[in-house]
Parts: structure tokens; C-alpha cells; sequence
């Protein structure tokens, strides 16, 4: 079986900060090996995933300086690698949206998995490519869209790479762009109302440098409450570790969450507003709490009985990289049985 896995061409696979969809390429490119799969990784030539890759722009571009230039960028990777791959893959297996307008001209298989928040233009627009197999990762994201072959697989990481530190610190943490969807501000308050510091880490975009400015800069003052930046793996990997907590208080419809199965791998429990995928990925009472506002939360921070352990035992069982793998896995042989079917019956 080969299996072509097409990235967006912004960030390097594994991405060197911020990336999820890249993360999971990178994850999933290494675990379906281990299980014989043969894959290929189309992505940017800077990239360092542990798999054969193919690229046509060397570098990455983030934040994209315009959308034209990203949306035509991403058009002329996707059609390059998707023309690529039909000569010799079973499958092609993309993860952004552009990339399935060119499914149209190939007999190749194409599955994709769904990254993004709901939005009917692009739910519209996968109604017109009902052949391919699509794959939402919560079933939240499943139950409010409508392709006709469909299923959801929880995205997973490997435990390995997130030692878990029994003793933590006196801080609560908040990993994710510093954008209104995710609740900085309200990271902010939870830590006040609790009289607990807090650690922020995440991208800033251009986008929302007012937001920023206005709502979380004026409280950062290096003591109390601390920005740290953009972290690679190893500085994720210290601040949730060490973390009492991670806060989780997202104003969106999260489709999945990769830095809550982050946390719980280091054994570090999630404080999280409900929304979207919570409620899959964080146990209550096991892995964090989920609570709806941000002085709930706050008494939650204030009260924490968690056993770290328990919390990446937890992880481990349902979030790890390789059910993930063998769920892809499943998903690819039964579209390859199904196509043989197809021809024996046109044959016979």
C-alpha cells in the first residue's frame, strides 16, 4: 500500500512552532511506516519529517503575507503534488481544501481529513466532490456536515516524546494563538480569579495584533502573568509539563484541540470552557474539567486533585498516535477492497 500525504506548502512537516495540521502529517507519516505502509510526504523542501518527501517550493511562508498569494501558492502545490502522486500512489491523502478540486482529474482514490472549524462555503463546496472518503477528527465536526462517506478519527500523538513530571509548578499555562477563538483574555482572568500565575505562549498574528494590544498585552507584566512566545516541541514540552494546569477557554466550535492531548501526555489536566470537541477530548473528573465560564474555572484551578499518571494514562489509551495510525490504516484498505469490488463487478 502507498499512500501519498499532501501538506499545505506554508510550514515545514514537522512544523519548527506553530502547525497543527503539520504535527499530525508528521505523526501520522512516521506511525502508518512502522505499521509497513509506504508514504511519501509532499510538503516544503525545509521539511524534516522521518519519511520520503517531494516538494516544489523549498521554503515555507508563515504567516501568509496575503491571501492571494497563499490561496494561489496552495493551488499551484496542490495541483503539482496531486498530479505527482496519481503516477504511483494507491491513494492520495490531502489535508486542505483546495487540494480537491483536482481530484477531478485523476482515478486515483482521495481521502481527505477535515482540519477546520465549520463554515458552510467550505461544507458547500465538499458536497460537490462526493467520491472522496472525508475525515472529521470529533465527531462534533461530523454531525453538522453531510459528504456522504464520512467518519471521524480523533487525531493522536506519540506518548514517548512527552516525559510526565509528577511534581508541577505554581502556574497555569495557555498554549495556542493569541486570538480572540481561543480565549486569551479570558486565560487571563481565570488566572486572577484563582490568584494563580500564568504562563502564555503562542503566535500573535497580524490579524489580531489589536486584540493584543488591547486585551492581553496591558496585563503581561513578566511576573504574574508572563507572555513567553512562540515554543517549539522541547519548550512546549517544559511549560505544560511543569504546568499545574493548561487553560483551555476557547470562544469557538473547536473541531479537535491537539494541545489539550499535548497537556494530558505530560500528565497535565485541562481547565477548558465546553465548545465544539471538549467534551470528546477532556474527561471530566479524569483528564480536567470542563465548566462554562471563566469563574467556574477559576474554582477549578483553585481545587485541582488531579494524579498525573492518571491523566497520560488517560491520553495514552485514547489519544495516542499509533490508534490513530491504525484507524487511517483501516480506512485506507477498505477504500482499496471496495474499488477492487467495484471492477470485478464491471468485469463480471
Amino acid at each position: 500500500m502507498k499512500i501519498a500525504l499532501i501538506a499545505p506548502p506554508y510550514i515545514p512537516v514537522p512544523p519548527k512552532k506553530y502547525g497543527g495540521t503539520e504535527l499530525f502529517i508528521a505523526e501520522l507519516a512516521r506511525r502508518l511506516q512502522f505499521h509497513g505502509v509506504g508514504v511519501t510526504v509532499y510538503t516544503v523542501g525545509e521539511s524534516q519529517v522521518e519519511a520520503p518527501t517531494r516538494w516544489l517550493y523549498e521554503k515555507g511562508q508563515w504567516p501568509l503575507k496575503g491571501e492571494v498569494e497563499g490561496t494561489l501558492k496552495g493551488l499551484s502545490h496542490a495541483s503539482w503534488a496531486i498530479r505527482e502522486a496519481a503516477h504511483d500512489s494507491d491513494i492520495i491523502h490531502v489535508n486542505s481544501a483546495p487540494a480537491l478540486s483536482f481530484s477531478r482529474f485523476i482515478d486515483t482514490p482521495v481521502v481527505h481529513t477535515v482540519h477546520h472549524a465549520y463554515e458552510k462555503e467550505f461544507a458547500d463546496f465538499y458536497g460537490v466532490f462526493p467520491e472522496v472518503s472525508y475525515v472529521t477528527i470529533s465527531d462534533f465536526q461530523r454531525r453538522i456536515l453531510s459528504m456522504p462517506k464520512m467518519r471521524t478519527i480523533h487525531h493522536g500523538i506519540d506518548p514517548s516524546l512527552y516525559p510526565v513530571k509528577r511534581e508541577k509548578q505554581q502556574y497555569l499555562s495557555f498554549l495556542g494563538r493569541i486570538a480572540p477563538p481561543k480565549g486569551t483574555h479570558l486565560a487571563i482572568e481565570i488566572a486572577q480569579k484563582a490568584g494563580i500565575p500564568l504562563k502564555i505562549a503562542g503566535e500573535i498574528q497580524p490579524i489580531y495584533r489589536g486584540y493584543w494590544e488591547s486585551r492581553v498585552k496591558p496585563h503581561v507584566d513578566g511576573k504574574f502573568i508572563e507572555y513567553l512566545g512562540e515554543m517549539g516541541l522541547a519548550e512546549k514540552i517544559e511549560l505544560l509539563g511543569n504546568s499545574m494546569a493548561m487553560l483551555f477557554p476557547i470562544q469557538w466550535h473547536e473541531p479537535f484541540g491537539l494541545v489539550m492531548i499535548e497537556a494530558m501526555a505530560c500528565g497535565t489536566p485541562v481547565l477548558a470552557l465546553s465548545g465544539g470537541a471538549v467534551d470528546e477530548v477532556v474527561k471530566e473528573g479524569v483528564s480536567g474539567n470542563i465548566r462554562s465560564n471563566a469563574g467556574e474555572l477559576a474554582e477549578c484551578a483553585r481545587n485541582l486533585s488531579f494524579d498525573s499518571q492518571v491523566v497520560r494514562a488517560y491520553m495514552e489509551e485514547f489519544f495516542s498516535v499509533d490508534r490513530m495510525a491504525r484507524e487511517y490504516v483501516n480506512l485506507y484498505t477498505e477504500i482499496l477492497q471496495n474499488g477492487v469490488k467495484e471492477v470485478e463487478q464491471i468485469v463480471a
